[in-house]
């Protein structure tokens, strides 16, 4: 999938590398079994291979570079959070939860495939993202292996993304207050992008206490995203998002937008944008590619 145009030409090459990596390094991990589970691979290869802009996988790499990790063992790493990132997009399409029949401009996999398959498959793409961090090939220090997978498992599960995903289906019955939506955000979208950020400092061997400033960029940069994506899902393109837009206005939830207006919105994920870029401030040039990308979460087009 093609990202925003007028993006700094070494963002752009950068996601692009990035995306072939990604695909490549899924296409190994996945090669179709001549037998009956041909059809639960094909789906796992559907969500994973050609999807989505990469935004993780390229905040774990960029992250990694800063400490000189070698760029398959990110690759890996970044495979593992994509995998996770893949299966919640197929639960949240099914019928059970958001019921979207879109996603990456084609058929969700339910619909691609069926709902039983479809639940396998995210099932599957969860298993998967495990089995990656424990490979040698990611790395071969057992403590890092073993600190990426209690990373991510935190950042998936009832204290991350899917303790967000239910915060946001009980957010249809209760009228949420910014508080309460932005703790709804930092766990459903700000969790596995902070784990991205996390996993590459993870690769690169620093310590817990040196990662603060990494922290504070990947929270600034995680409710950024999550401004942008409710300012698109009012303002947006549906055929550049590749999905069903305007649902929160429809199901009258209480996002970001509702609660602050338009302009406070937008003046906000500025805000974080540009805070964000100040806890790197250490690196200087090095840095860069994570500036952009910061940029980059509140002018994209989708």
């Amino acid at each position: 999938m093609s990202v925003m145009t007028t993006m700094p030409p070494r963002l752009g090459e950068a996601f692009e590398r990035v995306q072939s990596d990604i695909d490549s390094a899924f296409d190994a991990f996945l090669p179709v079994p001549d037998d009956s589970r041909a059809r639960l691979v094909e789906a796992m290869r559907y969500a994973a291979i050609g999807a989505g802009k990469r935004m993780r996988p390229l905040l774990l790499v960029a992250t990694s570079e800063l400490f000189g990790v070698n760029r398959n063992a990110a690759i890996n790493a970044g495979c593992a959070v994509e995998a996770i990132h893949a299966y919640s997009l197929i639960h949240d399409d099914l019928p059970c939860m958001d019921d979207d029949a879109m996603r990456h401009g084609k058929p969700s996999v339910h619909k691609a495939f069926d709902d039983a398959t479809a639940v396998l498959a995210g099932d599957c793409l969860h298993a998967l993202a495990f089995d990656i961090l424990t490979q040698l090939d990611t790395s071969a220090d057992p403590f890092v292996r073993s600190e990426l997978v209690a990373t991510l498992a935190r950042a998936s599960g009832h204290d991350g993304m899917a303790g967000g995903q239910m915060m946001d289906i009980v957010s249809q019955e209760e009228n949420y207050d910014l508080r309460q939506i932005t703790r709804l955000q930092q766990l459903k979208t700000g969790a596995l992008l902070a784990a991205s950020v996390e996993m590459g400092a993870v690769l690169g061997r620093v310590p817990p206490e040196g990662r603060a400033h990494l922290r504070a960029y990947s929270r600034d940069i995680g409710l950024a995203f999550q401004i942008a994506d409710d300012l698109l899902d009012v303002e947006g393109d549906e055929a550049k998002a590749g999905k069903a837009l305007r649902k929160d206005e429809e199901q009258g939830k209480q996002t970001f937008v509702t609660l602050m207006g338009v302009e406070q919105a937008r003046a906000q994920a500025t805000m974080l944008v540009e805070q964000a870029g100040r806890h790197l401030s250490s690196y200087g040039e090095d840095a860069r590619l994570l500036v952009d990308l910061a940029d980059f979460v509140v002018k994209r087009d989708h």
